[in-house]
């Protein structure tokens, strides 16, 4: 069905176009910006110093940026240290200023851009920060630069860490809605959720050392990058909240001033008496101008670029990056124009399949960032992994757990960030059963059955004895398989392996401890791995392959109309947590079409 408010805004975009309208400004291009790939090099004059400025904002997402000017425009978190490591590369650049504003990072995200940081400064490059009102994402992601500046009436969030867990059991009794959920493993509470009223001791005790290490990884990673004493920074953090002054006090930022100072700041530092400025450094002139039937063409030809092809020629093989971001699905990959996905079985089977046939590609990195989904879905994925001659690296990103810690079991190795949530081997299944809530309304229903579990995926009523019998017996067969695959994955016997199992989540530095990852890394980390796995130059970065092989505007939009609404689109911009609700509760009506799930059913974000 055609989305008749799209086309209609469509049509009064076109029409504006073609009359002439000027829409230079539409997406807030600046003229004066400079990029390395368009502007003319300068020579190196003595006494002036490039600078480069960077802005990070919002989300970055682990995924295939679409091409064309969504690709543009869209933040990726893979084209952001692109940027840095350009800048990194770039003789005209002697530093570099940061300004994270507003973040919403995982722990894995945020571990990559320390790394990228440490590789500008390891170069000899000076990276600087300005922060605002920092949140904890953006205070750990500047405290891996030089130095740390805050406008005097600033302040910096740096509160603990905190996890929430909302019960709805009473909220389903009071709209006599029964619950019906099983698990196998005694740590895999994702049904808690639905069948309690509060934690159970297994569920509360897998997420206090959860809690607990990635505390322990905070107050480390601060008191490491700004040298201070763990006693120090913990009460730092118990504090939470600090002016930019008291937050300089106790060494936790290194300068208040406003941003007028920067300049003079950086001449002093740098041993130079002019600074040549790159506000957009790294990103591209985008030429906005479409007005007339030549600016819409361009336009048009924008929104529909093909996806860029890898160069070819590579005399040291290629590495294919494949992503697998979002809930695990049977089928294809869904995604909107917003950065929310979902993996599709049949999508990363075929990247795999398209990895390992090209010739010129010489390893696999298949990058996770998913808290599970289908069981069957992740069980496919896992066994083209297997099947795979080349060689495959796992780069567990913010998440891997259930399923998205069943696909990385077929690699020949893993690598996980440190804080990666990961493990959560166990199975759980069910459903809500809404007879009550229909006789409330006024809904009866008639039931003609033969066979003895012909409801076992009636919504009419819970399970009968026999029904949960033939239920639980199959999810315990799930179970049992993820048990020993996981076991032979990671060379162990399935004894050994059954405490690490149940359910237990993981980060990802207590998975490289307890032998569930192969050490902890970065996606570089993972990438470089697998280029010497087979056989290539680590001396050289290896060409990237990325896949799966995105989709361009029409493409999207086509596909997914939906994903364009007016009610979409404004509700992702006005209120982020809530459009994350919204897309969570879209996957959740998907997968509960599903007998047995290896799954996450609820977001676990690090504030």
């Amino acid at each position: 069905m055609v989305n008749q408010p799209l086309m209609l805004r469509l049509l009064l975009c076109v029409s504006l176009l073609a009359v002439g309208l000027p829409t230079r400004s539409l997406f807030g291009e600046d003229p004066l910006a400079e990029s390395p790939e368009v502007s003319a090099a300068i020579d190196v004059i003595p006494h002036v110093a490039g600078v480069a400025w960077i802005e990070l904002t919002g989300r970055l997402p682990e995924s295939v940026e679409p091409p064309g000017l969504l690709g543009t425009l869209r933040p990726n978190l893979r084209l952001f240290i692109d940027r840095l490591g350009q800048a990194c590369r770039d003789d005209r650049i002697l530093a570099i200023v940061l300004r994270p504003q507003q973040t919403m990072l995982g722990r894995g995200q945020i571990h990559e851009l320390q790394q990228a940081i440490l590789r500008v400064r390891d170069a000899g490059k000076r990276v600087y920060a300005e922060l605002q009102i920092a949140t904890p994402s953006d205070y750990l992601v500047a405290s891996a630069c030089d130095e740390i500046r805050m406008a005097e009436s600033a302040f910096l969030l740096l509160p603990g860490v905190r996890a929430e867990v909302m019960f709805y059991r009473e909220l389903l009794s009071k709209l006599q809605i029964e619950a019906d959920m099983l698990q196998v493993g005694d740590y895999k509470g994702a049904a808690e959720p639905y069948s309690r009223t509060s934690m159970s001791p297994e569920f509360r005790g897998q997420f206090t050392q959860l809690i607990d290490d990635l505390f322990d990884q905070l107050i480390h990673d601060v008191a490491l990058r700004r040298n201070l004493k763990i006693e120090d920074v913990q009460e730092s953090v118990d504090q939470g909240m600090l002016t930019a002054t008291e937050a300089h006090r106790r060494g936790l930022i290194d300068r208040v001033g406003y941003a007028d100072a920067t300049e003079a700041q950086l001449m002093q530092d740098l041993g130079v008496t002019e600074i040549r400025e790159y506000r957009r450094y790294g990103k591209p002139n985008l030429d906005t101008d479409f007005s007339g039937m030549s600016g819409f063409l361009r336009m048009i030809e924008l929104f529909a670029s093909a996806p860029q092809k890898s160069k070819g020629g590579s005399d040291t093989g290629k590495v294919a990056v494949v992503y697998a971001t979002g809930p695990i699905m049977q089928g294809k990959s869904q995604g909107d124009l917003f950065g929310q996905e979902t993996v599709g079985g049949d999508t990363i089977v075929d990247a795999l399949q398209k990895a390992e046939a090209d010739s010129k590609v010489a390893a696999i990195v298949l990058r996770i960032d998913s808290p599970g989904g289908s069981a069957l879905a992740s069980d496919l994925i896992w066994q083209q992994v297997s099947q795979c001659q080349k060689p495959v690296v796992a780069s567990m990103g913010n998440m891997a757990a259930s399923g998205g810690y069943y696909i990385a079991m077929g690699c020949d190795k893993i690598l996980a960030e440190p804080g990666t949530i990961t493990g959560s081997i166990g199975v759980v299944g069910g459903k809500l059963a809404l007879g009550g809530l229909f006789e409330k309304i006024g809904i009866s229903t008639e039931v003609i059955s033969k066979g003895q579990n012909a409801g076992i995926f009636s919504t009419q009523e819970k399970f009968s004895p026999s029904e949960r019998t033939a239920m639980q017996a199959m999810m315990e067969d799930v179970y049992h398989q993820f048990v020993a695959k996981a076991a032979q994955s990671r060379g162990k016997t399935v004894e050994a392996m059954r405490p690490l199992a149940e359910g237990r989540l993981w980060t990802g530095r207590q998975a490289a401890s307890n032998g569930l990852v192969d050490s902890t890394g970065t996606l570089r980390d993972a990438i470089q791995e697998a280029a010497r796995l087979a056989g290539l130059s680590v001396e050289k970065p290896a060409e990237l392959l990325i896949l799966p092989q995105p989709k361009n505007f029409f493409e999207q939009m086509f596909e997914n109309p939906q994903a364009l609404s007016p009610a979409s689109s404004s509700l992702t911009a006005s209120h982020p947590s809530v459009a994350h609700l919204w897309h969570d509760l879209a996957v959740s009506q998907q997968l509960t079409q599903e007998p047995v799930l290896l799954w996450l059913p609820f977001r676990i974000e690090i504030r």
